[in-house]
């Protein structure tokens, strides 16, 4: 078994700040290659900042900062 994945957020409170919509080369860490949203289970937060940055992609997207899904 291995061990549980820890949230980067509740670890270091500052990554908090990170969390916007025009900070789109930080939310692309949180998507796939092919331009899905990664869940919680995978990259390891916590309900709360997942929620957060969910919300936050769909505005960078809507904005135009972040793809849809990836062509090619």
């Amino acid at each position: 078994f291995s061990s549980r994945k820890q949230c980067r957020f509740k670890e270091n409170p500052e990554l908090v700040r990170e969390i916007d919509y025009k900070n789109a080369d930080f939310l692309k860490q949180f998507l796939t290659e092919r331009g899905k949203i990664l869940p919680a289970r995978i990259s390891g937060t916590s309900n709360l900042y997942q929620r957060l940055i969910s919300r936050e992609i769909k505005k960078a997207r809507s904005m135009a900062l972040l793809p849809y899904t990836r062509v090619g």
